[in-house]
């Protein structure tokens, strides 16, 4: 008899532990956050997901980071067109105008005012996450530009040191430049400097010496496509000029190597223009005793650089429903952080996006993260209408001078015409 009792009482007791747990299962919110598979970021957010679901036991983050960067995008629009994917999501800053057109973002509600967005985070992310008028996204990391350079092939090129100005680039390019053979492009053994416009050469042409040479890439509402003035011709003339007159470099690669960059990483190439992200690969590649420094000066010391970001938006999945909204806006809130942005740069290479992380002295006057976090202050973030088609219009600009012989100027007046076509398009749909 006393065991019956004690039996029905054991599993009276179990019966209400499970309902319990049952209702406790039942309370917690689950979301899920898209990224494209890179394995550094990857790693990274896991350790963010684990220290937010410490803080927050009642929200579960499903973390979707399977996807190849080139099919990323077609599947993030399929999936919330459909009404399912991500409630949190990442994307490139310059993706935001035409996911908000389609769509799929939703402006971010409290604590993300302007007011909060410009005390908190760097000066490009306040000029360059709007769009008209309301924030649709905020990033974790940014990015900037700098020079990497190859110290032994520049110490064999009689060089102590990385390039001030933009004179002292190309005559560095020059010198280190080595030939087997007649200088041509063909018989090149190492690399001065060679253009990567499909990388970030179109960047730094755009941003950087556009204004360096004394004109600005764009109106400033983005109306107008200016980097083919004057001061732009004579911009791209100067760059242009590494690979069909100086023959410094190809961005076909060398020594079996894709490209410029994998040609730097092979300790091929003297001087490369690169963002902050390559560090890790750099990094990781024994034989590449490289340093880092700012991005050469115009003659009169005038400094300029290209800044960019990936970052994270709401989705209107998560809009849907109350619950899911609250709970992924904590989320984006916790991966925004300072703490976040430190743990970022040390997990990824990137560099925090938020002002109090970048006052961290640690960092400011590391010899690798310095020029790069120096750099922030004299950045510009492009807003983008088509980042990729823009990209394609000075990528056909440099092949017309390299492959056709077409004048710099007369090349970019073509890919310039094709890119106002593309701005009055979109600014035109605007006014309907």
């Amino acid at each position: 008899m006393f065991r019956s009792k004690y039996l029905i009482v054991v599993v009276a007791m179990l019966v209400l532990l499970l309902g319990f747990q049952a209702v406790a299962q039942d309370d917690i919110i689950e979301i899920e956050y898209w990224q494209y598979n890179f394995g550094a970021r990857v790693d990274a957010m896991n350790m963010l997901i684990e220290q937010f679901e410490a803080e927050n036991p009642g929200i579960h983050v499903i973390h979707n980071s399977d996807i190849a960067y080139d099919n990323f995008r077609t599947e993030l629009s399929t999936s919330v067109a459909g009404g399912v994917g991500p409630d949190v999501v990442t994307l490139f800053y310059g993706w935001i105008p035409s996911f908000v057109d389609a769509g799929y973002l939703v402006p971010l509600p409290e604590p993300f005012t302007e007011e909060y967005i410009n005390e908190n985070f760097v000066p490009m992310v306040s000029g360059s996450a709007a769009f008209e008028g309301e924030y649709y996204a905020v990033p974790t990391a940014v990015r900037s530009l700098a020079l990497f350079y190859n110290i032994d092939l520049l110490e064999a090129a009689g060089f102590d040191g990385p390039p001030e100005t933009l004179e002292e680039f190309k005559e560095m390019a020059v010198a280190a430049t080595v030939y087997d053979g007649e200088p041509s492009l063909d018989n090149i053994v190492t690399e001065g400097y060679a253009i990567e416009m499909n990388g970030q050469a179109h960047h730094w042409f755009r941003e950087a010496l556009v204004r360096q040479f004394g004109g600005v890439p764009y109106n400033d509402d983005y109306t107008e496509v200016l980097w083919n003035s004057e001061a732009g011709c004579e911009a791209f003339a100067w760059l242009t000029d590494f690979e069909t007159n100086l023959m410094t470099g190809t961005s076909e690669g060398i020594g079996g190597t894709a490209d410029a960059n994998t040609a730097f990483l092979a300790g091929l190439a003297a001087l490369h223009i690169d963002g902050s992200f390559r560090l890790a690969a750099a990094n990781s590649s024994e034989d590449l005793n490289f340093g880092i420094a700012e991005l050469p000066a115009n003659a009169d010391g005038e400094r300029e650089t290209y800044g960019s970001y990936w970052t994270h938006g709401i989705t209107r999945r998560a809009a849907s429903d109350p619950a899911r909204m609250e709970a992924a806006t904590k989320f984006l809130e916790f991966i925004t952080t300072a703490d976040a942005g430190t743990l970022w740069v040390n997990e990824v290479g990137e560099l925090p996006a938020q002002t109090a992380a970048l006052e961290n002295e640690e960092l400011t006057s590391d010899p690798i993260f310095g020029p790069f976090i120096t750099g922030l202050a004299y950045s510009h973030a492009t807003f983008f209408i088509d980042e990729s088609q823009q990209r394609q219009n000075l990528i056909d600009a440099f092949d017309l001078v390299r492959l056709s012989g077409v004048s710099p100027c007369d090349a970019l007046q073509e890919a310039a015409a094709m890119e106002q076509d593309l701005l009055d398009e979109f600014w035109e749909s605007r006014e309907d």
